[in-house]
């Protein structure tokens, strides 16, 4: 039913920056993929400064059918665009960009317009990243096609540490496969549904808000927005691995309670994509109030050591919304920030936590 089309039924984004260890895998996951439809990974490198770009090279030119080659080159990037060889369904767009984006602020998003803008649905698989059922597009695919109500679909994933150099565990959804709660994925935040996982609807897309654009955490508003639009299915199937441990990753670079200007400003940005969403969707207003709440307590600097001039600056940042917390989210407040960790306390803490954020979030 997807052979009538020669352009990309799919479009992969992988965004990669310095994952030389990594990125044949992920790109060996990208081309094990068995369908009956076409699809394209877009490949964009910020850049790299460690052995990232040889092995892309060495891929084109061993990987790729040299018939096919399509290369230009502009000011800020190298362009090469090819089938490969011995998959004729998979296409490859490499985005060599010259000069590291990031670092400016230069958007990257513009690089993948072309591509995303008349396929039919959109994957996700980073740089360090990699996918191991040879069938998980076919299935994604198919159940959106058949599902017309739903605008995305995921599935369980092992992890991989870098530390321990072997899987320590698996992320998933539910022990079954089934429809995703419109509350779990708001009150689960972005890391409930791994950005390796998800194939989604590309008109989720039109007319995307600001407040989604500008949020400054992964993948979280974009998973919100297919919930708004549709529905969501997980499948219970180990369908691809996502790399843990690995400071080259946005992830494993986060220390979430340690104040700093950057760390306001990413806080601030979910603060106003939970009130864009709660304004746009009054349905569930209450979940997008208890996020934002949950988004501010959360990441007050509160270890141990911590410099009390940090927790002045991160109450001043946020004063008006946290002089606006109700008594139980004041009390929540006061229940998070305790550092004193004796059996009576710890005991006390979980009941007061237990009481407090029931009546404030159901």
């Amino acid at each position: 039913m997807h052979n009538n089309s020669n352009y990309p039924i799919v479009v992969i984004r992988c965004w990669t920056f310095n994952h030389g260890p990594y990125i044949k895998e992920c790109l060996d996951g990208i081309v094990m993929q068995k369908t009956d439809f076409p699809f394209a990974a877009v490949v964009v490198d910020d850049a790299s400064t460690d052995n990232e770009l040889d092995i892309l090279w060495d891929f084109i030119k061993n990987e790729l059918d040299p018939s096919t080659v399509q290369r230009d080159e502009t000011e800020d990037y190298i362009r090469v665009i090819a089938t490969h060889k011995t998959n004729s369904n998979c296409m490859f767009v490499f985005m060599l960009l010259k000069y590291n984006h990031y670092s400016i602020k230069k958007n990257k998003r513009p690089y993948l317009k072309d591509w995303e803008g008349n396929a039919k649905y959109i994957a996700a698989c980073e740089g360090d990243d990699y996918w191991i059922d040879p069938l998980k597009l076919q299935k994604q695919v198919d159940y959106l096609e058949s599902h017309p109500d739903f605008t995305m679909t995921c599935h369980r994933i092992q992890c991989y540490s870098q530390t321990s150099q072997k899987i320590i565990r698996e992320e998933y959804c539910y022990n079954k496969s089934r429809k995703i709660k419109t509350k779990d994925i708001i009150y689960r935040t972005g890391f409930f549904i791994p950005t390796c996982s998800i194939v989604f609807r590309r008109s989720v897309l039109d007319n995307y808000p600001e407040y989604c654009s500008k949020c400054m955490v992964g993948d979280y508003p974009l998973q919100i927005m297919c919930a708004m639009k549709g529905n969501t299915y997980y499948f219970n199937e180990v369908m691809g691995v996502y790399r843990v441990d690995n400071g080259s990753s946005w992830t494993g670079s986060q220390d979430w309670c340690v104040y700093s200007e950057r760390r306001v400003k990413v806080i601030r940005s979910q603060i106003n994509m939970f009130r864009g969403f709660a304004k746009d969707y009054p349905k569930w207003r209450k979940y997008f109030h208890n996020k934002e709440v949950d988004q501010i307590l959360r990441h007050i600097p509160c270890k141990k050591g911590t410099p009390v001039e940090d927790q002045k600056k991160y109450f001043a940042a946020f004063s008006e919304e946290i002089n606006n917390l109700s008594l139980f989210e004041k009390i929540d407040m006061k229940i998070r920030m305790s550092t004193y960790y004796s059996f009576k306390t710890l005991y006390f803490k979980y009941i007061l936590s237990k009481y407090s954020r029931k009546y404030m979030w159901y």
